[in-house]
């Protein structure tokens, strides 16, 4: 499972996510995805966490909490869907 994080700081990084989410258990994986164009932060991020309960524990904590001057978004991650037109 992955985890989801809505209405980032542009500020975080990775460095920040991690030690947040190491309070939950042992962090796998964080991306932070940028814009193409611009290289900024689109304002989320995604973790991954070694165990399920883990992730379970951390988006209990953490949905809806303030973080970086924002009430934070955190839930799982639904799987992309890939419907661009080309």
């Amino acid at each position: 499972m992955t985890i989801y994080i809505g209405n980032l700081s542009y500020q975080a990084t990775e460095d920040d996510l991690r030690t947040v989410f190491t309070d939950y258990g042992e962090v796998k994986r964080v991306v932070l995805p940028t814009d193409r164009e611009t290289g900024r932060m689109r304002g989320f991020a995604f973790v991954e966490m070694l165990e399920d309960d883990q992730e379970e524990a951390a988006i209990q904590a953490l949905d809806g909490a303030e973080w970086m001057g924002r009430a934070i978004r955190v839930n799982k991650a639904k799987p992309r869907e890939n419907n661009r037109q080309r």
